[in-house]
């Protein structure tokens, strides 16, 4: 198995580094300047834009990701008392999936594309190719560090990039992991990690990137977005917003509610595709949270039961207000431990719309429930807030599943099931208005961060004359029929 084999690198020649790498360790803060040229020195050798050399980058990931599968596990047990499990599932597989997918591909995604062309560039030929940004700034988020932070390296390096990595300084077992074992697995020139708070994340972003690549919050994303506006630097950003679960009377119900429940629960809720709310049809509304507070009661208990734990006590505290402020009825649920930065799966049904729990993103295993009358009710709901981040459908009814896709904006929509879409390599992965900006995962990464080169080619001659002045009439009137 993975988790048995051994911690030791690869090699210097399997991951493509040369005398460049090093034993493992983080840039300084206070070498970020000079770290940042000599990354671009290394862009600007060439090596980065040889396929093969991406390929063996891919591999190497990969191979991290076996070779430290319990170090990773423990890393995100100290930082977020995720269980094994859910280690595995959310940061080691997923990763792992994602770099092995790019790696079978990206030969075939970096060749030419040939295009025809127009009557009048004829004789002639014209195609697109792809290449490299240059050099790409990673700021990772606290509650996927491994996957959130690798995912889009992946991108970075099947296009041929550099990349800074920055992790979050909320999960430091995860961001000492990365500054270690990144620099001892791949090409160390290229790759490099800076650990760091936000005061580092806007020196570096003052470097000047090519793409900066952040996942986190919306309020963050737009500093990001401002830190990177006067080196007009593009960015992609995964951001977040109140993912909504929509149930019809048409859903088979004890499946939305076991499908809701486990998503809910995972990583104590802190994650930015969870479901943040469900609005059930009125006529089914009692079944879905039966059949949710018994599924979210066996999953808890299966955890080891009581309170599941929260990042750090500023989130805690601000999960535990909205508790406080709640004027729904709480069904499941409600207790909370700060010594132990612990709240228990909670349902709260019928919480007023402008409360707590509906008004900002929850991040945490507290779930509202509201009854609707209709499904325009519902949609009707949605669209009057921020464009979220995912939309999730139950319905066994095509004509609904039509109408929620045709007129509910989101970044993705999954029906009859949560999150799952998230996995998907074949899928664009991203947000719309307050919940992102651009789209990654699979081919849609290595598109992301690379260029899409136009070229046209002709041949000398012919050189006909009437392409240049003095434009006749007669001219005019010839070249009005070609262009």
């Amino acid at each position: 198995m993975s988790s048995e084999t051994s911690t030791a690198p690869v090699t210097d020649e399997a991951a493509g580094g040369g005398a460049g790498v090093t034993s493992g360790a983080a840039v300084r803060p206070a070498d970020i300047e000079e770290a940042v040229q000599a990354q671009r020195a290394t862009f600007e050798s060439g090596r980065t834009r040889d396929v093969e050399w991406r390929v063996r980058q891919l591999r190497a990931l990969e191979r991290l990701l076996e070779d430290t599968e319990r170090e990773i596990a423990q890393a995100l047990w100290e930082d977020l008392g995720r269980p094994y499990g859910e280690a595995w599932l959310g940061d080691i597989a997923s990763t792992k999936a994602e770099a092995r997918f790019a790696r079978k591909r990206v030969r075939k995604w970096s060749k030419r594309h040939r295009t025809r062309v127009s009557m009048h560039s004829l004789p002639g030929r014209a195609w697109y190719q792809y290449e490299p940004l240059g050099l790409v700034l990673i700021i990772g988020p606290w509650n996927y560090p491994i996957y959130l932070s690798l995912g889009p390296l992946v991108a970075a390096l099947a296009a041929g990039n550099c990349a800074v990595v920055k992790p979050s300084e909320y999960a430091p077992a995860c961001s000492g992991f990365l500054a270690r074992m990144l620099p001892r697995y791949l090409d160390s020139d290229a790759v490099v990690v800076t650990e760091g708070d936000a005061d580092v994340t806007q020196r570096l972003l003052a470097c000047g990137f090519d793409h900066a690549f952040f996942t986190g919050g919306t309020e963050i994303g737009r500093r990001i977005m401002s830190a990177a506006a006067p080196h007009l630097t593009p960015v992609t950003l995964e951001l977040g917003g109140k993912s909504p679960v929509i149930v019809t009377r048409h859903a088979d119900v004890d499946v939305a509610a076991r499908r809701v429940a486990w998503m809910k629960l995972m990583n104590s809720g802190q994650t930015c595709i969870a479901p943040d709310y469900v609005l059930v049809d009125g006529a089914v509304r009692d079944r879905f949270v039966g059949a949710l507070t018994d599924a979210m009661r066996e999953f808890a208990s299966s955890a080891g039961g009581g309170t599941l734990r929260i990042v750090n006590e500023r989130q805690f505290d601000r999960l535990a207000t909205m508790l406080e402020g709640t004027d729904g009825e709480i069904v499941l649920g409600g207790r909370t431990d700060r010594s132990a930065l612990g709240i228990e799966p909670t349902v709260v049904v019928d919480p007023d719309p402008d409360s707590g729990v509906m008004s900002s993103e929850i991040f945490g295993p507290i779930l509202p429930v509201l009854g609707t009358d209709s499904l325009d009710d519902a949609v009707s709901f949605v669209n009057e807030r921020p464009k979220p981040l995912a939309c999730y459908l139950f319905s066994d009814s095509t004509g609904e599943r039509d109408r929620v896709l045709d007129r509910v904006s989101s970044g993705g929509v999954v029906v009859n099931h949560v999150a799952m879409h998230c996995l998907e390599p074949h899928l664009p992965f991203g947000g719309v208005g307050d919940s992102g900006i651009g789209a990654y995962h699979g081919q849609w990464g290595f598109e992301r961060l690379s260029h899409r080169k136009a070229v046209l080619t002709k041949p000398a001659r012919p050189d006909p004359s009437i392409m240049y002045p003095p434009y006749s009439r007669l001219k005019l009137a010839v070249l009005r029929r070609f262009l």
